[in-house]
Order: C-alpha cells, then structure tokens, then sequence
C-alpha cells in the first residue's frame, strides 16, 4: 500500500513538474517575446539555465547514477533564487502596467516558487538513496526512477542507459563549472543586476 502511494506522489510531482517547469515557462518566453518585454524575456532566459539542471537529472537517473538525486534537489532551491534574485529584473517587471503577461508571469514565479520549496522539502528522503550504500536498489529508490526510464522509453528506446548517464554527467560538469564560475567571479562584479556592467 505505501508504495502505490509513493508511487501516486511521484508521478503527481513529475506531471506537475512538466507542467510548471516546461510547458507554462515556455509560452512565457514566446509570450513575452512577442510582446517585446525584454526584462520578461531575460528572466525566462536566466530560468531555462538554471532549470536545464533538472533534465541534466534526468539523464543522470536514467543510469540510476545517485547523484541524480542531489542534483535534482539542488535544482529545486536553485530555480526559485534564480526567479527572484534580480533586482533590476525584478524593478522592471514591478513598473510595468497591468497586463494578462504580468499577471500570469507573477503568478506562475509564486506558484513555482511555492512548488519547488515543497518539492524540495519532500525529497529531503529521496537523498538517502544518494548515500546509503545500495539505497538506488531498495524499492523506494526504484519507484523514484520510475518517471526517467519512462523518459528513457519515450525519447531514446534504443540509446543505452549508461550512455544517457554519461550525456548527463557531462552536462552536469559543465554546469557546475558555469555556476561556480558565476559564483565566485561575475556575481562579485555585476551584484544582484541581470545586465552586466
């Protein structure tokens, strides 16, 4: 009985996942682009950097790599600082007149932001299968994997799982290089501005 509802409340949190991290941002990025809201548009932009973590994740836990589980965690504190850590950004979007586009904008931020501190709350237990020695074969572990070899079925049925790891891996170094990058060199310059000095 307990895993049929972990498994309710795993695939529940990967459908709104897509729902909130794929599909709602990117009618945002098309919608503000169209409407030329530039500060719109660079906030989108910023959030599809920091959210690539998540499908970075995705190909880690296709090879049942636990570090899938931390990187997916991390992704979830991430995007919420990367909603609202612009300062200039904020401002902007705070001066523009009334508009469906601001309205949905600040309402999809809010709601992503309460989604992903929840979510990241809820998979405090998922990162013991990060740790403990073993944890990835217990059937907790295995029902948490179940969405990316879904994943797997749909986007790559032939690709071998330790491949798509790797791809992951890849993007996961390269991602950390760019964020420790940002970290220690180009927030020092530029502070909390999305445009750089």
């Amino acid at each position: 009985m307990q895993d049929e509802i972990l498994r309710v409340l795993v695939w529940t949190d990967y459908r709104l996942a897509v729902l909130f991290m794929v599909f709602i941002p990117l009618i945002l990025l098309i919608w503000a682009f169209v409407q030329k809201a530039d500060s719109m548009v660079r906030l989108s932009i910023i959030y599809w950097r920091v959210a690539s973590l998540l499908a970075i994740t995705v190909y880690i836990l296709i090879a049942s790599w636990p570090i899938g589980f931390v990187s997916g965690f991390c992704a979830r504190i991430l995007i919420p600082i990367a909603l609202w850590f612009w300062v200039d950004l904020n401002e902007d979007i705070e001066d523009r007149p009334a508009s469906p586009l601001k309205l949905t904008l600040t309402a999809w931020r809010w709601a992503t932001t309460i989604y992903c501190t929840l979510g990241a709350l809820a998979s405090i237990p998922s990162l013991s299968c990060a740790f403990a020695a073993k944890a990835i074969q217990t059937p907790f572990c295995q029902v948490l994997l179940e969405p990316p070899f879904l994943f797997k079925e749909y986007f790559h049925p032939g690709a071998k799982p330790q491949f798509l790891g790797f791809l992951g891996m890849v993007g996961l170094c390269i991602y950390v290089l760019y964020l420790s990058y940002f970290v220690l060199i180009r927030l020092g310059k530029q502070g909390r501005s999305a445009i750089e000095q």
